[in-house]
């Protein structure tokens, strides 16, 4: 993890420290930042929600709902059920991303598949807007999992959970307690917690003691601090940014992927909840499911796969794709059409053979 920490040093003064007030990156208008971006190419970009396999759906979520899109099989039957997979999207993405590309990919494969919006985020519910916490993208999956089982065509017994990066770290750490889940797998997994404390303790005590002032600032009615995830445009990059931060700033930030609903905003007060998330603490104890990380072999984000490979003390697989990087495993072929393949042989194995 030592490399890693150097590789990463610095991210959050990046993404944070800059934007302390309300000045700023923190204000820019979206609009400008992406004045050069061809809409055409932005909604071709898109996993379309209208395909005759997609289902745009609801699913309750305590007072507000979750937004998500349902994928059936290419030979759907009424009548039959079917193993179902939860697929959890990255860190600042949403469904159509993505998590929407695995999720088409897989029911083609034979399965019921559902990628949705994090809570507070893209079109799902909750106040206020960009709030993203690792414990609610973990509930988030735990609700989803109550809405599958009131489809007639999804088969209760067999249901998996899939995340990309920032949603694979969520979904691992949700599978030790969720035991609904029989079959867990990440691609390009990222474990915020980690990458957020590499910046050193002293620099976490003074983000922490922000949040604190922030937090009394807003109870006494200032306006939410709202902080970029990644910078907006490539001219921000700082030099020597690691690599897996530049790729995510072409995907989600050009025509390759940009998605109206991605806002590149959170909440800082959000940092707190992210600097206390040990996604991997439970997997040594409580974990049944069975494991399976896919990582490119070219990725700078490997060594938190690896964590979670070597914490886990039950069947676990670490997959690496070769020739690929952390970003690559979003949308680029060769390269997930060989996770599809794999993803689909494994949740084969652990929920139709169970």
């Amino acid at each position: 993890m030592k490399n890693l920490r150097k590789h990463i040093k610095g991210i959050l003064t990046i993404a944070f420290a800059s934007t302390f007030s309300l000045t700023g990156l923190a204000q820019n208008n979206m609009t400008e930042t992406l004045n050069s971006v061809n809409m055409n190419d932005i909604q071709a970009s898109s996993v379309p929600v209208t395909s005759p396999d997609c289902l745009h759906v609801k699913v309750p979520r305590g007072n507000f709902d979750l937004a998500a899109n349902i994928y059936l099989p290419i030979d759907f039957e009424e009548g039959k059920t079917y193993p179902a997979i939860v697929i959890s999207h990255p860190g600042g993405g949403v469904k159509e991303q993505t998590a929407g590309t695995y999720a088409k990919r897989l029911a083609e494969s034979g399965f019921v598949t559902i990628a949705f919006d994090a809570a507070y985020q893209g079109e799902s519910g909750g106040e206020p807007r960009g709030v993203d916490r690792p414990i609610n993208r973990m509930d988030d999956i735990s609700y989803v999992i109550d809405y599958l089982n009131t489809l007639p065509y999804v088969d209760s017994s067999k249901i998996g959970a899939l995340g990309i990066c920032a949603g694979g770290g969520a979904t691992i750490a949700a599978a030790p307690t969720e035991k609904r889940i029989k079959a867990t797998a990440g691609v390009s997994t990222f474990d915020v917690g980690a990458a957020n404390r590499a910046v050193g303790q002293e620099e976490v005590n003074e983000i922490l003691n922000k949040v604190a002032v922030q937090r009394e600032n807003e109870a006494k009615g200032d306006p939410i601090l709202m902080v970029p995830i990644i910078p907006d445009t490539k001219e921000q990059l700082p030099a020597g940014a690691p690599e897996f931060l530049v790729e995510a700033v072409d995907y989600y930030r050009t025509p390759r992927a940009y998605h109206p609903r991605t806002t590149n905003r959170a909440t800082f007060t959000s940092v707190a909840d992210a600097l206390r998330f040990y996604p991997w603490e439970n997997l040594g104890t409580m974990m049944t499911a069975p494991l399976l990380l896919i990582v490119g072999d070219k990725a700078d984000t490997l060594p938190f796969s690896q964590a979670a490979y070597d914490a886990d003390n039950g069947p676990k697989e670490l997959y690496l794709v070769k020739g690929a990087t952390h970003v690559d495993m979003y949308d680029k072929e060769p390269f997930v059409s060989e996770a599809v393949i794999k993803l689909s042989d494994f949740f084969n194995q652990n929920l139709n053979n169970r």
